[in-house]
Formats: structure tokens, sequence, C-alpha cells
């Protein structure tokens, strides 16, 4: 029988994926996760993306029941928190880190106590340095600097929640931020400090890769 894995974010995850069809998994690191894994292990696996652009932690936790827990996936991916930041800098409606951390424990503790066989993995938060990223006149509240200190804030809480509930934590920030600082031009591995290009979306897969391997 084949196991279920099912990915749980915002627009990285969701990169233009299907809402009708689940074999449309969008063009971002799923769709390339599933090409890797559905080559070395046919027939094993089914992949679902549920990944919703513009999704911060809180909407993660509204969904749970649907997207998460009626799907009984025996492995879950989970990335957000980028949407937590981004929202509260540009228009005062993100997630503060200490609320980020309470919400994202309250998705593992619920998703646990409903499939308590479920294996989990929590992809870090990342942020790189981009016009995005920066000051504006039109978002006067942005700076690489603040976007730093903020994703760090929920980094870490990530980092936390894994220890606390004993799950697999895959680094990406340490990971894009040695990949821009060798890149031909900036935006090469994510195009606007936030998404990743084709490039960038391959480093999450092959770190993605690595942690399920120890997972399985």
């Amino acid at each position: 029988m084949e196991k279920t894995i099912v990915f749980f974010g915002d627009s990285i995850t969701d990169c233009a994926r299907s809402r009708e069809f689940d074999n449309a998994r969008g063009y971002g690191y799923v769709t390339m996760v599933t090409g890797e894994l559905g080559t070395k292990y046919p027939y094993q696996y089914q992949f679902i993306n549920r990944g919703i652009g513009g999704n911060r932690s809180v909407d993660l936790l509204a969904r749970i029941k649907s997207d998460v827990i009626n799907l009984k996936p025996d492995y879950l991916s989970i990335l957000v928190g980028i949407n937590d930041v981004s929202a509260d800098i540009d228009i005062q409606n993100g997630v503060s880190a200490d609320k980020y951390e309470i919400v994202m424990d309250m998705i593992i503790n619920e998703i646990k106590t409903e499939l308590p066989a479920i294996k989990i993995m929590l992809l870090e938060p990342f942020v790189v340095r981009n016009a995005r990223t920066e000051y504006s006149p039109e978002y006067p509240n942005r700076s690489f600097e603040k976007y730093t200190q903020e994703v760090g804030l929920r980094s870490a809480a990530v980092k936390r929640l894994a220890e606390k509930y004993d799950l697999t934590f895959v680094p990406l920030q340490d990971i894009f931020t040695a990949a821009e600082a060798s890149a031909p031009y900036v935006g090469y591995w994510v195009k606007d400090g936030i998404h990743p290009t084709a490039f960038g979306h391959n480093l999450i897969k092959q770190e993605w890769i690595k942690a399920f391997e120890t997972m399985k």
C-alpha cells in the first residue's frame, strides 16, 4: 500500500499547484521531490501538495483538519513563517514571533494527537537580501536587517519545536545564504528574497530528500 506524504505551507510550497487535481503539484520543490522519490521508490508513495500562497501560521492552523488530518498522511512536511514576518512588516497583519511559536505548537500537537504514528518534518523559514526585503518608500518598515531578525526568531522557534516533539528539522537559511553569496547575480537562487527560483527549489529538494531518508 502506498504511503501518503503531505506538503503543508505557503506560496513556496504552493507554486501554482492545482486545487482540483492532486497530481498537478506545482512547479516547485514538491514536484521535484515527487519526481526523485517516485523514480527511486516507484508505487510506494502518494504525494499531496497543500501549500497556499500568502498563508501564515494561523492560516495553517485553521485548515489542519481538512488539509492534513482528514488526509491521514504517513509523513508531513511543514514550511511556513515568511508571511508571518512580511505581512507584519508591510501591512501590520503578521504573526509575532511569540505567537508564531504558540500557533506552530498547537498545529503539531493537534496533528500528533489525531495521527500519533505520523512522521513530521519541519523546514526552516529563510530570507535573503533582495529588493523585496530592502527599504522602499512604499514600505518604509522594510529593511533586510528587520527581515533577518524576525525570520531568525521564527527559525529558532521551529528548532525548539523540532526538539520538543522529536521531529526532523531541515535547515535552509545557511544553505540559501551561502548559495546567494556565491551566485553569479542577485536573485539567482531566490528571485525576490523570499520566493526561490527553479535552482532554489532544487536546493530545498536536496535538503528535503536528505532529511526524508533519515525518517523512512
